[in-house]
């Protein structure tokens, strides 16, 4: 069976997509997964899995893993308001990248002073929940470790 190890993209607090303050990833509309409130420092925003960069904005991305799976990580809840500030991306769409790599520079007291969520959600796209196993909802996590397994 193919199965993915989704890795936090930050240190933080895992708090489960429940906690997110935007609906869509409250009620999974996207897609199952969690979530994780971030220390309050700058840092860099790593690749969830190993793969490609499909999508990159200043504020989130997709990466598609070598079995078609496709995690999203939104950093903060309307942060697209911010039209980049606080964030700097480090790589481009179409590049090849490894799990744990950084691929944004970003900063979640600037998010926060802007008045948005830095809450940070992991997403499986186009996924149905049973598929997910191990999921992390609460607790510390450390940028790096696994959030979620997904078969």
């Amino acid at each position: 069976m193919k199965r993915t190890r989704v890795l936090s993209p930050v240190g933080g607090k895992a708090v489960g997509l429940a906690a997110v303050p935007d609906p869509v990833f409250a009620q999974a509309m996207v897609g199952p997964g969690t979530a994780v409130d971030p220390v309050r420092v700058p840092g860099h925003a790593l690749a969830p899995v190993t793969g490609r960069v499909v999508k990159l904005h200043p504020h989130s991305y997709v990466v598609i893993d070598g079995h078609g799976h496709g995690v999203l990580v939104h950093l903060g809840v309307d942060t697209v308001g911010l039209k980049g500030e606080g964030f700097a991306p480090l790589v481009s769409e179409g590049d090849a990248v490894v799990a744990g790599q950084p691929l944004v520079e970003w900063d979640p007291a600037v998010v926060e002073a802007g008045g948005r969520s830095p809450i940070c959600a992991v997403v499986a796209l186009d996924a149905d929940l049973e598929v997910l196993s191990d999921v992390v909802e609460s607790g510390p996590v450390d940028g790096g470790t696994e959030l979620f397994t997904w078969a």
